[in-house]
């Protein structure tokens, strides 16, 4: 019984630590964060294309470009590259031309990107060599591998420089039918001659693949090498030669995603060999890279861990911001190395609540790197009450807020005869009315700004967002006149009244067909299956809409039923949203180009909307340079989709980050993926607030000790009791 309760005491004073990490984690110099979904699917820089990925993928492995950390708008910084470099311009025959010329003379864009000299990778057994120069881990024999499931189980690690060729090599990649690439007919589109390698890689593979089982997972290494893509070239060792179709600004962009990282054929052939994949040895578990990290830790859905890269260039903190950077503190650390953490620890924890506390208590230094929404929605908790207000200011929660380059908004089929474009002069005038006039009664400024506070954001006046060139959104004296206008210099969403003026102009006097005295309903189809919460907001529309007399019909499903019913064009009204690929309005007025229509070409553009006039519009904008011509091209384009009001523009929803005291230089910004070398712990001021934060109660284990102790003398005595009672009924009975 002392044994037992001995072990109870034992197992509640060791529940006494809550953390999830080892026993002093909180004095090492790390980062601590957790991640909600399983391990990612993809750290390969040519497949990765999800936002939980870009947390490792961009660390790891470096793009020619980068983005600014602090500054807004978003601007582009070398990062592989020694400079950004300016595109010239070939006609058919070769020639040069200047950089002013018509885009019909131009046949192709060159750009030459010069690699920065000394890059060297992480270490890696794929480029450990013998006495000989042979690498010594190319041609391990089936069983040879044994139990090794990461690379640092091998005896020898190794690096080489970075060339131009590794980027040549990345980009043939995209060809290549044993990977994923999912941007691979994007830049097909665009990349001289990959349209025609994408053709040879496969007949090559089906060559060297003829006559092995279909299900082999090692399939032998295709060596990209021996066939050459027209478009990309190793001039010499630090220049790569990118050769496009035609002028194409937006490749700049591009240049700053790992789909243009480099990748180095060693390890290529490395994770081809006989037994990697029944080990987990492969690019997606151990990617290798230039970038400030690496791969050291990798337990499937558990705990993810990136360490310093020894061969880690030096790279110094940025000395420039934006205005008001300085002030936050965001510059203190101008010109120091990076990384400032020797790692980064990622662990599981699957529900929002548990790591909300974890976050509280101060085990996480954030609650996850790619979620740009945390802050928002722990800026609502403190709002609260001024009981949480008060606790999260003596804890220091650091929640910086901004509006970033993502949307949500209410669209109109363009394809449907109520609410789309119209068959006929009459019937357009009248179905854009109607849009209007709902585009005016939906108040987005309630919804989503005082309301539903955790998902909210500022209400939009058009397409182009805030934080891209062009973008006129939120600038003095800047808005919408459909929806808005201006009373005593100050833009407020237009009257009712206004509304159902537009509600007789289409036909629909208090909300009634005016010639057959129905009520006007229309259908909403949500993309989710409605919870509680999402209940609550599709109850605020329905009242938006009650407001023109409408009834508006929720039609929802799941995400996959409502994608089939957006490809097949039978939506009416629907809901939608678009996080940047890119900071240029491009990425979002592609939306709504004609032959993007998602339900007749299988685009983006899900409202299904045509604009001659818009299109043409946009044909120019791929062509144009940021600079005066194409802001007013920007704002012509603007204009017309105002007054069509294929959406129902919504909101520009806010970027939150949520940070601890002691972690430093966190901003917010959706497309800068390599955060993760700037930030900075204090350890010692982590190690002090965890300690005061989660100071043991020791009254529950003595109240629990003296409640055992009493059940144990009671135990004791009610058994002392029983063997008197049975030793007298023994004694009568003989």
């Amino acid at each position: 019984m002392r044994r037992s309760l001995g072990a109870v005491a034992f197992a509640l004073l060791a529940g006494c630590n809550n953390s999830p990490h080892p026993h002093g984690a909180e004095r090492e110099n790390a980062l601590y964060m957790a991640f909600a979904e399983r391990s990612p699917r993809y750290l390969d820089p040519t497949s990765s294309y999800a936002a939980p990925e870009s947390t490792y993928v961009y660390e790891i492995s470096e793009p020619p470009y980068g983005y600014h950390p602090l500054k807004r708008p978003y601007v582009l910084i070398p990062r592989t590259a020694s400079g950004l470099a300016k595109p010239y311009y070939l006609d058919a025959k070769g020639n040069r031309l200047p950089d002013d010329a018509p885009d019909e003379q131009i046949a192709e864009a060159v750009y030459d990107i010069a690699i920065k000299p000394g890059l060297k990778w992480s270490p890696h057994p794929a480029f450990a060599k013998d006495a000989q120069g042979q690498h010594r881990y190319h041609h391990l024999k089936p069983g040879e591998l044994g139990d090794k499931r990461s690379p640092f189980a091998f005896e020898h690690l190794s690096t080489r420089e970075v060339v131009a060729d590794d980027f040549v090599y990345a980009l043939k990649r995209h060809a290549s039918p044993r990977l994923e690439a999912p941007v691979a007919a994007v830049f097909s589109e665009h990349v001289i001659g990959l349209k025609d390698y994408i053709t040879t890689l496969k007949r090559e593979s089906e060559k060297q693949l003829a006559g092995l089982p279909e299900n082999l997972t090692d399939k032998p290494f295709l060596d990209l090498r021996r066939w050459p893509l027209a478009g990309v070239q190793a001039v010499n060792d630090h220049l790569l030669r990118i050769r496009l179709k035609g002028r194409y600004p937006q490749w700049q962009y591009w240049l700053a995603t790992t789909f243009t990282a480099a990748v180095p054929w060693e390890v290529d052939a490395f994770y081809a060999q006989p037994g990697m994949t029944a080990n987990s040895m492969s690019w997606n578990q151990w990617p290798v890279g230039t970038g400030a990290f690496m791969m050291t830790e990798y337990v499937q859905d558990r705990r993810h861990v990136m360490s310093r890269n020894p061969n880690y260039r030096l790279e110094t903190y940025p000395c420039d911001g934006s205005p008001g950077d300085a002030e936050a503190g965001l510059l203190a650390d101008c010109g120091k190395p990076m990384p400032f953490v020797d790692k980064v620890v990622a662990i599981n924890v699957k529900e929002a609540v548990p790591r909300k506390e974890l976050f509280k208590q101060g085990y996480l230094d954030l609650p996850e790197m790619d979620r740009s929404d945390w802050g928002v929605n722990l800026a609502v908790d403190r709002d609260d009450s001024d009981e949480v207000k008060r606790f999260f200011q003596e804890r220091g929660f650091q929640l910086p807020m901004n509006v970033d380059i993502t949307n949500w908004y209410m669209g109109f089929n363009w394809l449907d005869p109520v609410v789309g474009r119209g068959d006929t002069p009459e019937q357009q005038r009248r179905n854009r009315a109607l849009r209007q006039a709902i585009s005016i009664a939906i108040d987005w400024e309630e919804g989503y700004g005082r309301i539903f506070r955790d998902k909210g954001g500022d209400a939009a006046h058009g397409p182009i967002p805030p934080g891209v060139f062009g973008s006129r959104e939120g600038e003095p004296g800047e808005f919408n006149p459909v929806t808005h206008r201006l009373v005593n210099g100050k833009v407020e969403r237009r009257p009712i009244e206004d509304a159902l003026k537009l509600m007789n102009e289409a036909g629909y006097p208090g909300g009634r067909d005016a010639k057959t005295g129905k009520p006007l309903v229309l259908n909403y189809d949500f993309q989710r299956v409605v919870t509680p919460e999402l209940k609550a907001e599709n109850d605020w529309l329905i009242r938006q809409f009650a407001k023109l007399g409408i009834q508006l019909d929720i039609r929802a499903t799941d995400f996959n039923q409502f994608q089939e019913k957006i490809l097949k064009g039978k939506h009416q009204i629907f809901w939608w949203g678009w996080f940047a690929d890119y900071p240029d309005a491009e990425n979002f007025l592609f939306l709504l180009y004609g032959p993007n229509a998602k339900s007749l070409h299988e685009g983006e553009n899900t409202a299904n909307y045509a604009n001659p006039e818009f299109d043409r519009f946009y044909r120019k904008l791929q062509s144009l340079e940021d600079g005066p011509e194409k802001a007013a091209v920007m704002a012509k384009m603007n204009d017309i989709a105002r007054q069509d009001a294929p959406w129902a523009w919504g909101y520009w929803s806010y970027s939150g980050l949520a940070f601890q005291r002691w972690l430093h230089n966190g901003k917010p910004g959706v497309v800068v993926r390599d955060r993760a070398r700037y930030l900075r712990v204090d350890v010692q001021e982590r190690a002090r607030s965890i300690a005061a934060w989660n100071r043991p109660v020791w009254w529950p284990l003595l109240v629990l000790a003296a409640g055992g102790l009493a059940i144990a003398v009671a135990t004791r005595r009610a058994w002392a009791r029983r063997e008197t009672a049975t030793a007298v009924a023994t004694g009568e009975g003989a």
